[in-house]
Formats: C-alpha cells, structure tokens, sequence
C-alpha cells in the first residue's frame, strides 16, 4: 500500500455489490475518505476504474492494508451477504483492530445475529454497529434510511458520517439512534415486512382493477398517479404507475413477466417474530404466504382447470364511485399494516428492554426507504403528541381515517370475494379491525374446547386470574393440565 494512504480514510467499506458501490459514492460525494474492499479483488480495482473514477476512494487490495488506512478509532462497515460471510470477515478484523475501534454490519442481518455479535465484539474490547440500510441502489446513491442499533459508544464516531449521507424529510436526516444491539436490524426487519406487505396490497388492487373493472395498464396507471397527490403519496404507488405504463416493442412489460414473486426472507423473519411473540401481525404474514402461494405457479395452472370460481356478470356498478373505495380500502389497510409493524416493535422493546423512539423510527422512513410515504408523517405526529401510544389505530388521525374509508373498504372486499378475486392482505386487514374493536371475541368457546378435550382451564368473566376446570362429560377427573397463557 502507498504510504500516503496510511491513516487517511474516514470509514472503510467491505463489498462492492450495487449497495456498496453507491454508499461509498455518496459518502464521497459529502467529503469522507473511503477506503474499499471486497473479497474478489479484481472488482476493487474495476470499481476505481470506472464508477469511482477521479473521486478521493482509495482502493485496497487486503483486510490488513484497509485496517491500515483508517484514521482511528477505526471504523469498518461491512456490506456483504447476511450470515457466515459476515461472522468470517468480523473473525477476520478482530486480530487487526484496536480496542475500541467499531465494527458496523450494513447488511440485512436477523437482528439475533446482530445481538450475538455485538456481544461476542463488545466482550473483546470493540463496539458493534448492526445498521438497517434502506432504499435500494437510488437510496444508498443519493440518500438512504439509516437505522443504527448496537454499542452506543460508538454513535458519535459514526453519527457525523450517517446523518450526513442519508435521506431528509423536513430537513431532518432520517438516520437516528435506534437503541442497543438488534434493534437496528429489529427496525429494518420490520420495515421490510411493511414493504412485503405494501406491495401485496397494491398488487391486489391491481388484480381487482384488471380483473374486475377490466381497465387498462394505463388506465390503472392514471389512477395510481392521481392517487400519489393525495393521501396514498408514496414511493411504491409512484414506481408502480411508472412500471404499468412501461412498454418494450408496443407491448406492457409488465404483462409479460411471470407472476411468481421471489423474496429474501425478511418478510418471514417478520412473521416468525410476530408468531415468537405472540403479536397479531397478520398482513405481514398473509403477504409472506401470498408469495409462497404465486410460487406454485405450475401447480395453479392445472388446479385452474379444474377448480371452478363464481358464476358473475361483468361489473356494472357505478365504476367511478368503485375506484374511489379502492383508494380507500388501500389507504385503510395500510393503516393496519404499519399499527401492526408497531405493535411488535413495541413488544420486542418489552422483550429486549429496549427504549425505542417510535416518532423517530417514523422519520427515519419518511425519506430514502422503499416504504417512504407522506402517511408516515401522520405516524410520527402521533407518537410526538403520545409517545407511549398504546395502537396507532387509537390516535384521533388514524381513528378519523378508518372510519372514514370503512364503507368503500367493506364493498372492495365484498365485491372481490363475490368475483373470486383473491385478497389475501385486504381482508386480514378488515379481519384484524374488526377483531381488535370487539369487545368479546368468541376465544370463551376455544377457552372451553381446551378445557373438555385437555383438561387445559379457563378464567371466568367474573374472576380473572384464577382458573378453573369444568368435568364436562361426568366422567372426566379433576386433575389439570398446566396453564400457560397466550
């Protein structure tokens, strides 16, 4: 390594993928010094060549020479696969750094992960960082959604470079201190399982509109435009009428992909988290679910020729009036969907004793991230005015908003359930309202099948707390099974 290089960069950055490459630019862009490396070399040096081309990155070509080209405390931001091949880099710099020195996983690592190795790097004398990166290769380019969790010590060595480089709504970067390790990728987890579930819903109302209304690509397009100047505002219904009205040779891209959706598993670790902590975080999962469904692509087609569907005319509805109630059964359940992402974000701060900033977690995606929309403005609003916010769907705003939407939301589903359209995210949404504002739901009668057929108790309505068996057919004993709850 040229000696000039020694002790020069501000942050160095391990693997030049798409995410990689435009974090470091943008990081030059505001006046740090990178250093970069990746473990196929050859791409450090085509990187310096090309894309970094008459920039201040400084290329290295091993672990060692970047360790030796930071200015201390160092800081080390890796951008690699989730799982081994982080822990083989980490085992990798741990011989080389200086205690104190910081470690910061830009990955999307299970935030598990993140809580075992900051545990593993703190206990060696270094600080850990697990970051949530949002906003694809556009975000990271020119402003990202940054979600740090982990050794707070090291904040104020890497604040100056993260609030600088990410996204800003109102003037404010979104990029804050989330809370101790696994929380940052706790957040991201969760804000990839909204983003799973937004595009589910979009995609459903898509389906309707096509399929039920026979409108047009651009058509659907039109509509999807006029609804991103209001309240549906929003970087996934904005991409999606740019993507509709697409074409390649007088044909609509779109109509030519195969609808089988890939996923990277995020949106699953949001609903084995939900299920591990016993949160109703039903949208995020049916999402998951619908995924796996549009997988079995070869399978559908056979089961379509022999499974029949409803017997229904064409819709002669008022089509205008329809339309609008499918912006408000959208703009309800995703309502739903982010008073659901929240209500485990809640619980896991319980279950880790993390003290989480809701309204700052709320601006952190206002800008840079895939699930950016003027509504999360409503979100942090909220829990400004009431930070230990029992349910968002419990703020005045959001309460206003769902009532206001319920009618055209209950005809959407309606009509779609008469037309055999499937709506898996639309009407778990209605499904959790509905359940959530019920006084007295039927579990009483899953209390009582529990208890004939194991022996397993119930509280009565009159003395909660103490649980009781009933011998139901004469012939049982009295013996109990053990209690557990939830």
């Amino acid at each position: 390594m040229a000696e000039n290089n020694k002790e020069k960069a501000d942050i160095g950055l391990i693997g030049l993928a798409v995410m990689g490459q435009n974090l470091i630019l943008n990081m030059n862009d505001h006046g740090f010094t990178v250093a970069c490396f990746n473990r196929t070399v050859s791409k450090v040096d085509q990187f310096l060549n090309n894309e970094a081309k008459g920039t201040n990155v400084i290329g290295v070509h091993s672990i060692e020479e970047l360790v030796q080209s930071l200015k201390k405390p160092r800081r080390v931001m890796l951008l690699v696969q989730a799982g081994t091949a982080v822990d083989d880099f980490i085992n990798k710099l741990i011989p080389l750094l200086d205690q104190g020195d910081i470690i910061i996983d830009g990955g999307n690592s299970l935030y598990k992960d993140s809580i075992r190795r900051a545990k593993e790097i703190e206990d060696k004398g270094f600080l850990f960082i697990g970051t949530g990166v949002s906003g694809g290769e556009e975000g990271a380019r020119i402003g990202p959604s940054l979600m740090p969790g982990g050794s707070e010590k090291a904040w104020e060595h890497v604040k100056p470079i993260f609030q600088k480089i990410a996204a800003k709504a109102d003037g404010e970067p979104c990029c804050d201190w989330v809370g101790p390790s696994g929380s940052g990728h706790f957040v991201k987890m969760v804000h990839n399982g909204i983003e799973y579930g937004d595009m589910q819903l979009i995609c459903e109302i898509y389906n309707i509109m096509k399929d039920i209304l026979n409108m047009s690509n651009d058509e659907i397009a039109d509509t999807f435009t006029e609804w991103n100047k209001g309240t549906l505002d929003s970087f996934l219904i904005e991409i999606t009428a740019n993507i509709l009205r697409y074409q390649e040779k007088g044909k609509h891209v779109v109509d030519l992909i195969r609808d089988s959706a890939g996923q990277k598993g995020t949106g699953k670790w949001t609903g084995i988290a939900a299920l591990e902590y016993g949160v109703p975080v039903t949208l995020i999962g049916e999402s998951v679910f619908a995924r796996c469904l549009s997988s079995l692509i070869d399978e559908r087609g056979r089961a379509s020729t022999q499974l029949k569907g409803p017997n229904v005319q064409d819709f002669d509805g008022d089509k205008k009036q329809f339309i609008e109630y499918l912006g408000q059964a959208l703009y309800a359940s995703k309502i739903i969907s982010y008073a659901q992402g929240f209500m485990l974000m809640r619980q896991a701060a319980k279950e880790y004793s993390w003290k989480l900033n809701y309204g700052s977690i709320a601006l952190m995606w206002r800008g840079g991230c895939i699930i950016r929309s003027v509504f999360l403005g409503n979100i942090k609003a909220a829990y400004d005015k009431n930070e230990s916010l029992e349910n968002l769907l419990l703020d005045h705003f959001f309460t206003d908003a769902i009532n206001k939407c319920q009618q055209g939301w209950r005809k959407v589903i309606a009509t779609a359930t008469v037309y055999g359209i499937p709506i898996p995210c639309l009407s778990t949404a209605l499904a959790f309202y509905d359940g959530y504002r019920s006084k007295r739901l039927p579990a009483n009668l899953i209390q009582a099948q529990r208890d004939y057929f194991g022996a397993h108790t119930y509280e009565l309505l009159d003395n909660p707390g103490t649980y009781v068996h009933t011998n139901w057919t004469g012939h049982g004993g009295n013996v109990t099974a053990s209690t557990y709850i939830h």
